[in-house]
C-alpha cells in the first residue's frame, strides 16, 4: 500500500447504506467529510429529503443535499470504502468495489461475525483491508432516517485485522471523532471480533427463535437470560481454543449495556420478520465451524445455528407489533 495521507482529508464511500452505513456515512457528512453513499431503496426519499440521524448522546443531524448514487461507476475512486453491507450481499462485492479503488485506497469493514475479512483480503489484497467492531443500537426506522439508540453513542473499534494498529488505523480513529462517533484503535482485532459475538450470538439468535423478543424481553425471562448466558460461555470456549481470553466480567458486562438500550429489535430479528436474508452463516455457522474444529465444546450454540438455519428457510409470519426497520447491532 502507499502513503495513507490521503485520509487526512478523504473521500469516503459507503457501501451498505442501511442503519450502519447511513449512521455513519451521516456523521461523517455532517462533519464536513466528502461521503458518497450507494444507495437502492432509499435513494429518491434520500434525494428528495436529505438523511436524518438521530442521536442521544449528541445533537441530531439532517443532512441536506447527499451525494447519493445507484452504482458504484458513478460514485468513482475515493480514499477510504466502508463496507456495511450485510454479510449475505457479499457475492456483489466482486462488482462493486473495484470502480471505486485507487492504489492506496483503504477498506474497512464493518459487517457481523466472521469470514468477512477474508473474503475481502482474498478479492481486493490482504494490504487494503482493515476491520471495524460497531458497538452501538442503531436501526433504519425509515427511508433516509436512522437512530442511535445508545445513550452514550456507543463505539466502534478498529484495527488491522492480524497485527497491531497502524498509522492508517489511527487516522481512521480521527476521522471518527471528529464526527462524534467514539472510537477505540484495536491492537487484538481477532479477539475483538470474537468478543462481539459474545452479544451478537445470543441476542440476535433468541429474539429470532423466540418469536422476534426484543432484548428487554430476553433479560426479563429467566430462562432466556440464562440460555443467553450459556451461548456467551460458549463463546468463550471457542475463543479460548484460538488462544483469545475473554473475561467473566466482560460476559457479565454485556447484560449491563443491553439494559441500557431498553426494548431493542436486533438487526437479524428484523430481517428475519420481514423476510430478509439473514447472516446465519457469518454470525452462528462460522463461530460454531472455528469453535468445534478447534477443540471447544458449543452444544447450544450448534443448537441455536441449526434452528436458526431451520427457521429462515421455511415461510414465517411477521409478530405483530413488529418493525421493518433495518437494525444495526
Amino acid at each position: 500500500m502507499d502513503s495513507c495521507s490521503n485520509l487526512d482529508n478523504p473521500r469516503v464511500a459507503i457501501i451498505g447504506s442501511g442503519a450502519i452505513g447511513s449512521y455513519f456515512g451521516g456523521c461523517l457528512a455532517n462533519a464536513g467529510v466528502d461521503v458518497r453513499f450507494l444507495m437502492r431503496s432509499d435513494l429518491t426519499s434520500v434525494r428528495e429529503k436529505g438523511l436524518a440521524v438521530k442521536r442521544q448522546h449528541t445533537s441530531s443531524v439532517v443532512v441536506k443535499n447527499v451525494h447519493c448514487y445507484s452504482s458504484t461507476l458513478e460514485i468513482g475512486p475515493c480514499d477510504l470504502v466502508i463496507v456495511s453491507l450485510k454479510s449475505t450481499d457479499n457475492a456483489s462485492l466482486a462488482n462493486l468495489i473495484p470502480p471505486l479503488l485507487k492504489n492506496d485506497t483503504v477498506i474497512l469493514c464493518l459487517q457481523n461475525g466472521l469470514g468477512n475479512i477474508e473474503l475481502l483480503q482474498k478479492l481486493f489484497g490482504v494490504g487494503r483491508i482493515l476491520g471495524g467492531i460497531v458497538y452501538m443500537g442503531v436501526s433504519r426506522i425509515a427511508p433516509g432516517r436512522v437512530e442511535n439508540f445508545n445513550p452514550d453513542g456507543g463505539t466502534v473499534t478498529i484495527g488491522e485485522p492480524f497485527s497491531a494498529a497502524s498509522e492508517r488505523v489511527m487516522k481512521i480513529c480521527a476521522l471518527m471523532h471528529k464526527a462524534k462517533i467514539t472510537s477505540k484503535a484495536s491492537n487484538d482485532f481477532q479477539g475483538d471480533l470474537w468478543r462481539k459475538l459474545v452479544w451478537n450470538i445470543p441476542f440476535n439468535g433468541l429474539s429470532i427463535i423466540v418469536d422476534g423478543a426484543t432484548t428487554d424481553v430476553v433479560l426479563s425471562t429467566p430462562q432466556l437470560t440464562e440460555l443467553a448466558r450459556e451461548l456467551m460461555k460458549e463463546v468463550q470456549a471457542g475463543a479460548k481454543a484460538h488462544h483469545i481470553e475473554i473475561s467473566d466480567s466482560f460476559i457479565e458486562n454485556q447484560f449491563v449495556y443491553t439494559k441500557l438500550i431498553g426494548a431493542y429489535k436486533p438487526s437479524s430479528m428484523l430481517d428475519f420478520i420481514a423476510g430478509r436474508p439473514v447472516e446465519v452463516e457469518a454470525i452462528w455457522g462460522e463461530p460454531y465451524r472455528r469453535g468445534t474444529i478447534a477443540g471447544a465444546s458449543m452444544p447450544c450454540l450448534g443448537m441455536l445455528y441449526a434452528l436458526i438455519k431451520t427457521l429462515v428457510a421455511r415461510p414465517h409470519k411477521i409478530p405483530v407489533g413488529s418493525s421493518n426497520a433495518r437494525g444495526g447491532d
